[in-house]
């Protein structure tokens, strides 16, 4: 049946809503469940699905081509379907455009696959391409910040703005775009998961001066940071501490803020937890760090013992 499917929506032949209505019902099929999505995806799907969206010709009817990237961007795709996409400029030119649409599913969609291809090609030089487009970046904190945002569009976002933000290079450019307010605005409206990835992403951008600089100037940031410590979970307090650690190494005045919100009494409790072996180290780093900012009377602060460094 899908692959019948394929091949009607495919086939140049047929009328653009026999491809349309063929589409739409691999696109239900494909919301069913996940066994249902790996099964299109074996029928090599997403080079079809991406055949029918760059066509030219399949932009005469935008319906055809927003159901194609309705489907491709809940697909998993191959590493070769992936390249498809990242090795053409063109192609990546015309996703960018799309994150410009009006219709904020349209620019979701677009921002899902653009993930997804990010993610699946290994080539750096590729990555470090598709990242370097600045409209990019705005476009996913477009869809952060717009004010009817789905839970899926958030979690695309983040998603998305964290896969980008892996280029190293290119960080400075998610800063530029306003990542940093959208990050500081959005964190509590994440579910744990995207919670996760938001605080994953605020350490990478707290790892670039202008991104640590940013940070640096909301008078919020270290007491947000230290109230995500011990809340969420195991990765989202390694990554809270991390980017504590590089917030209070870069500037000073932070170190007085993040202790008078309470770090140190949080640090000590997580040094002595069951999380993460990276946390711990981050925690035992950031402690050292702020020694000189204690009070005199919490280095025997009741039942916690201080590990001398």
């Amino acid at each position: 049946m899908v692959q019948s499917l394929l091949k009607q929506a495919a086939s140049e032949s047929n009328s653009w809503q026999a491809r349309l209505s063929a589409l739409r019902r691999i696109r239900v099929l494909a919301r069913d469940s996940d066994k249902n999505r790996f099964v299109i995806s074996t029928h090599k799907a997403g080079e079809i699905l991406l055949d029918v969206l760059f066509d030219e010709r399949s932009r005469n009817s935008s319906e055809l081509t927003h159901e194609s990237l309705g489907l491709l961007s809940i697909l998993s795709l191959s590493e070769t379907e992936c390249v498809l996409v990242s090795s053409v400029p063109e192609r990546i030119s015309y996703l960018i455009s799309l994150l410009k649409h009006t219709k904020l599913d349209v620019r979701v969609n677009t921002a899902a696959l653009l993930e997804s291809v990010v993610a699946g090609t290994r080539s750096p030089e590729l990555r470090a391409e598709i990242c370097s487009h600045g409209e990019i970046f705005d476009g996913i904190i477009g869809i952060l910040d717009h004010p009817l945002s789905s839970p899926r569009a958030l979690k695309v976002g983040i998603k998305a703005l964290f896969a980008f933000c892996m280029v190293k290079q290119h960080r400075h450019k998610a800063v530029e775009a306003g990542a940093v307010e959208t990050l500081i605005d959005r964190l509590p409206d994440f579910e744990k998961c995207d919670a996760e990835r938001a605080l994953a992403t605020v350490e990478l951008l707290c790892r670039i001066p202008s991104g640590c600089e940013a940070f640096a100037c909301h008078e919020i940031i270290a007491p947000l940071l230290v109230k995500v410590i011990l809340k969420i979970s195991d990765r989202a307090t390694e990554y809270a501490a991390g980017a504590l650690l590089s917030l209070c190494s870069g500037v000073e005045r932070l170190q007085v803020e993040a202790v008078a919100a309470g770090v140190l009494t949080k640090l000590l409790l997580l040094v002595q937890s069951d999380c993460t072996e990276r946390a711990k180290r981050k925690a035992q780093m950031l402690l050292k760090l702020l020694r000189n900012s204690w009070p005199e009377n919490s280095v025997n602060s009741g039942d916690i013992d201080v590990v001398p460094f």
